[in-house]
């Protein structure tokens, strides 16, 4: 289901809730709130305790009846960070209303030196969730709580994609290290690379110095170990994918599989990372892909800042790496001449500039076909078993 996070829905009676706020960090929580009945706003440290928590918003709560308020609704906010979605769903599961605010949608001073304390956020914060719980449109934005299963899905396509950058720095690595004795020719990325390793013998004709072959020895370890990582998760994926093949991460993946150029690593990412979303239109879609301009407008002045980059890096990676690869395999599809009109006779950096909004394009027709059904027109898809 669809929802606007941008304000609250529910009508706020300030003289029966109790707002709190949390400023998280490793070693303690700040808790600051709002409790009707009180002058004073309280303010308490606790270790990274939930039950602690729970047991001071009981307090409070306690408070405001002895001061003859009956509280009616507990709603609690924290800025989203390294804590996660886990806190929220521990405080729902107990019957308390809780929410995660997006982090840039803060308001913070613009001084060159300004005052930074915990004291100090959680008083930006409940600014903030307060104007939110009234109904302010765009006063300040929640983010969405996904579940523990849409969590985990993300996992594997993160793991894979850190250690496919991990075997690129070993590769680059090794080959950085035979380059300061004059060996060109040593291909990290053989079967018998560490055969050939001990036979490795610098344009001097000597053999390379100890310590160094015992170095490349080690990162050569660490890369087939990191090779077989990297296959034990491709490995794992097609075998849940043909294990489950009627859920609907399976059905989103074949369904995305289909169109010619787009692989299987694509098509998991797209999914575990976006397509679960409730987006809302395709200028929602392009704003979480990160492929919307950032204008910088000011009285005559106009000029682009290119990429806003605020949306799903991983998404915008993967969009344009598959955009490049759309022109080479559907060379025919409307989308192809489009780009290719608009940049026959210009420059590199405009052909850079129009392969982001051939992204834009395919993201969103990627994302009509998953959510509403509508075949991209024009594209080339294929049948997979």
């Amino acid at each position: 289901m669809q929802s606007d996070l941008s304000k609250s829905h529910v009508v706020l009676n300030q003289d029966s809730t109790l707002i709190a706020v949390i400023e998280l960090s490793l070693s303690s929580w700040l808790v600051a709130g709002l409790v009707p009945g009180l002058a004073r706003q309280p303010r308490k440290k606790l270790g990274p305790d939930p039950e602690a928590l729970l047991a001071l918003l009981e307090r409070w709560r306690d408070e405001a009846a002895k001061a003859g308020s009956r509280i009616e609704r507990i709603t609690v906010a924290y800025e989203a960070g390294r804590d996660g979605f886990w806190l929220v769903r521990w405080l729902r599961g107990r019957g308390i209303e809780a929410h995660v605010i997006h982090p840039n949608s803060i308001p913070v001073p613009r001084e060159h030196r300004r005052a930074k304390s915990d004291r100090l956020d959680t008083e930006l914060l409940l600014r903030g969730f307060l104007g939110w719980l009234r109904g302010e449109a765009k006063h300040c934005m929640m983010v969405r709580i996904p579940s523990i299963e849409e969590e985990d899905l993300k996992r594997p396509n993160r793991e894979h994609q850190r250690l496919v950058n991990e075997r690129t720095a070993l590769i680059n690595r090794l080959k950085a290290c035979l380059i300061r004795f004059g060996i060109r020719t040593f291909n990290p990325k053989l079967k018998k690379a560490a055969e050939h390793l001990s036979q490795l013998t610098t344009p001097e004709g000597v053999p390379l110095p100890p310590n160094t072959l015992a170095e490349l020895d080690r990162d050569l370890a660490r890369l087939r170990l990191v090779k077989e990582q990297i296959k034990a998760i491709e490995t794992e994926r097609c075998r849940r994918l043909a294990k489950a093949p009627e859920q609907r991460h399976a059905v989103t993946v074949r369904q995305l599989i289909q169109v010619v150029g787009l692989g299987l690593e694509t098509a998991d990412m797209l999914d575990s990372e976006m397509f679960t979303r409730p987006l809302r239109d395709r200028w929602a879609v392009a704003r979480y892909g990160g492929l919307t301009g950032s204008p910088d407008e000011s009285g005559q002045r106009r000029r682009e800042q290119g990429l806003a980059r605020a949306g799903n890096s991983r998404v915008r990676r993967g969009m344009l790496q598959f955009a490049w690869r759309f022109l080479r395999h559907q060379k025919d599809s409307p989308l192809a001449q489009w780009y290719r009109q608009r940049t026959q006779s210009a420059r590199k950096d405009v052909r850079k500039l129009m392969i982001v909004a051939l992204a834009r394009k395919l993201l969103i027709a990627l994302w009509r076909m998953v959510a509403q059904g509508v075949l991209p027109e024009g594209i080339r898809l294929q049948q997979v078993a």
